[in-house]
C-alpha cells in the first residue's frame, strides 16, 4: 500500500524499491548486512557501461547471496529455487568457459536452497558446539558469526519493536487520551501478543545463557 515505486517492476525499479524500503521493511527479512549486496546489483547492473567475466560472476554469486537469504522466508510458490537454480546454472556455465572447476553440483545446490529455513531455524536454537581438534578458525568463520550478530540483532529489534505497538495498543484502550497513534489490532489480540512475546524473551535469555 505504501511503496516507493508501484509494478510492473524492472530491475531497476526493484533494486530502488530495495533500498528505498531496506531499514523498514527487508532488514527485518534478512540480514540487514545484504544491503550491500543490493548496492552491489545496483552499482553495475543499472548502468550501460559494459564488464568483464569477474564482475558477471561477482553478480551471481551476490545475486545467490540474496535468493539464499530470502528462502529462509518462502520458497515464493515455488519461483524463488527456479530463480537459484537459473542464476547457479549461469555460475556453472561461467566456470566452464573459463576452464575453472565448479564449486557445487547443481541439485545439491538446489536441495541446500530448500533446506535453508529448516537449519536456520535449528541454528537458531542449537548451542555451537566445537569440535576440541580445532585449533584455528577460518576466515569464513568469523564472516558467519559476524552475520550471525546482525541476524540475532534484527530478532531483537522486531521483538522490541512489536513490544511497543502492543503496549501502545494496550495504553490506548485503557486510557485513549494518553495515546493517539492508531492500531489496527484488538485488545485481545495485543494481550495475547504479549504473552506470546515474553514466552519469546525468555527463549531468547536463556539462549544467550548458554
Amino acid at each position: 500500500q505504501i511503496l516507493y515505486l508501484k509494478p510492473p517492476w524492472t530491475l531497476v525499479n526493484l533494486l530502488k524499491c530495495y533500498k528505498k524500503h531496506w531499514m523498514a521493511v527487508f532488514g527485518y527479512v534478512v540480514p540487514r548486512t545484504l544491503l550491500s549486496t543490493v548496492e552491489c546489483l545496483s552499482k553495475h547492473l543499472c548502468t550501460d557501461k559494459p564488464f568483464d567475466s569477474s564482475t558477471v560472476r561477482l553478480l551471481l554469486q551476490e545475486s545467490k547471496n540474496l535468493l539464499h537469504a530470502f528462502s529462509s522466508r518462502s520458497d515464493y510458490n515455488g519461483v524463488l529455487p527456479q530463480a537459484y537454480a537459473g542464476v547457479t546454472r549461469l555460475c556453472q556455465k561461467l566456470g566452464e568457459v573459463r576452464g575453472a572447476p565448479v564449486e557445487q553440483d547443481l541439485s545439491e545446490d538446489v536441495m541446500v536452497l530448500s533446506e535453508n529455513a529448516a537449519c536456520e531455524k535449528m541454528e537458531a536454537t542449537t548451542p555451537n558446539v566445537q569440535n576440541s581438534e580445532d585449533k584455528e578458525l577460518q576466515p569464513s568463520f568469523h564472516v558467519a558469526q559476524e552475520n550471525r550478530h546482525q541476524e540475532i540483532w534484527s530478532v531483537l529489534e522486531g521483538v522490541w519493536k512489536t513490544m511497543n505497538l502492543y503496549s501502545i495498543e494496550i495504553f490506548q484502550k485503557l486510557d485513549p487520551s494518553a495515546v493517539t497513534m492508531a492500531t489496527k489490532s484488538s485488545f485481545e489480540e495485543a494481550f495475547l501478543g504479549l504473552q506470546k512475546l515474553l514466552a519469546a524473551v525468555k527463549d531468547i535469555r536463556e539462549g544467550i545463557s548458554r
